[in-house]
């Protein structure tokens, strides 16, 4: 087994842990000075900064007439980020969900996840449709701005109290400075991580088709599952939820939208497509609003639901490309649990309906002094 491969795969892994943290601090740091709420700061410039693989992927795949890899990628990426990203880090620490996730961003990943579904009924995603749903991301994201601002006093407040009030023009471009460097290091780190693994796969007879749905398939959404890990070590949990709802928002509405509309022709959906991988897709987006607003929290054991599933996802797409003669059970249990993980949101709201406000407010922001030390 080649050394250089497990070199790459270490040094992948080493960059994909030092540029998540330098997103997470210098992310929760522009949201200090900003005034701004570090959810915001997640849900737009944490979750565009690590959807960047996908943007590349899709883009060339499109531009090459491989608009099924285009959206595979894009279906893919988003069951990963809610299955696996949230998963294990809801494993590391029970996720606490703030209020605007479930009444507001939440319901737009619903309601974006369900527009390439109707818009392909007709077996095609035309190119006007993409140019809408990239009008709709620029909607959303203006929104989350100019909505997502901390009144005056508590900005005031938080400049105060901040060690970086006296230096605010130095210490805003040094904080930039870590998001984009962190989100360059994401990208590079999760594709030396991605070579290095399948030259491994494949030194161990691993086929071909297997390293395409498991690791290179997740390659694209290894920055999401680095930055959100670290932001869950570092006790930053709105960043850690924030990055993946937004990052399947602006996959579906940017990333699919700006293939669709680089495609020449618009991009060909296969039936396969409508009728499982989409729905899929939505149902995912339908079971991660029950289980926050089930007692505002993703605790534990919902995590290993959601680890469970995808393994299971992952069974049946392995399964499908090899025409294994057990893909169709594979597949009838893969659909089978989405009506049974949307019963068990449901319970888990019914038996917490006696106390259905939101989550107290979080406290104050710590000083900046060990907003940098990970946990020991």
């Amino acid at each position: 087994m080649p050394l250089a491969s497990w070199l790459l795969v270490l040094l992948g892994f080493a960059l994909l842990i030092a540029a998540a943290d330098l997103v997470v601090r210098g992310a929760s740091s522009l949201a200090r000075a900003a005034g701004v709420a570090p959810l915001v700061v997640g849900l737009t410039v944490v979750a565009f900064g690590t959807s960047a693989p996908e943007v590349a992927v899709s883009i060339k795949a499109a531009l090459a007439g491989q608009e099924g890899l285009a959206l595979g990628n894009v279906v893919g990426s988003n069951v990963f980020n809610v299955l696996l990203v949230l998963g294990i880090s809801a494993l590391i620490v029970p996720l606490s969900v703030q209020p605007q996730l479930v009444r507001f961003d939440v319901p737009v990943l619903i309601a974006v996840s369900a527009l390439p579904l109707l818009m392909a009924l007709d077996g095609v995603l035309a190119r006007w449709e993409g140019v809408v749903l990239i009008a709709l991301a620029v909607v959303y994201t203006t929104v989350l701005i100019f909505t997502g601002r901390r009144p005056r006093d508590a900005m005031r407040e938080a400049a105060t109290d901040s060690r970086e009030a006296s230096s605010a023009s130095a210490g805003l471009a040094r904080n930039v400075a870590r998001v984009v460097v962190g989100c360059v290091g994401l990208v590079l780190g999760a594709d030396l991580l991605v070579k290095g693994a399948t030259d491994i796969a494949r030194t161990l007879g691993v086929s071909n088709v297997v390293i395409g749905i498991t690791l290179v398939a997740a390659g694209t959404s290894l920055p999401e599952l680095a930055t959100s890990v670290v932001a869950s070590l570092r006790g930053e949990r709105d960043l850690a939820v924030g990055n993946v709802v937004g990052s399947n928002i602006f996959n579906t509405l940017v990333v699919l939208g700006a293939a669709a509309t680089v495609a020449s022709g618009g991009m060909d959906i296969p039936r396969g497509v409508l009728t499982f991988d989409l729905p899929v897709m939505l149902a995912v987006a339908v079971t991660c609003l029950l289980f926050f607003f089930s007692d505002w929290t993703v605790s534990r054991a919902e995590g290993m639901v959601f680890l469970a599933y995808y393994a299971l996802f992952i069974l049946y797409l392995t399964l499908d490309a090899s025409d294994h003669e057990a893909r169709n059970l594979a597949r009838s249990a893969v659909l089978s649990l989405v009506p049974m993980a949307t019963l068990l949101g449901l319970l888990s709201w019914w038996n917490g309906r006696s106390d259905t406000r939101p989550p107290p407010p979080p406290p104050p922001d710590p000083a900046p002094s060990g907003a940098g030390d990970l946990p020991r």
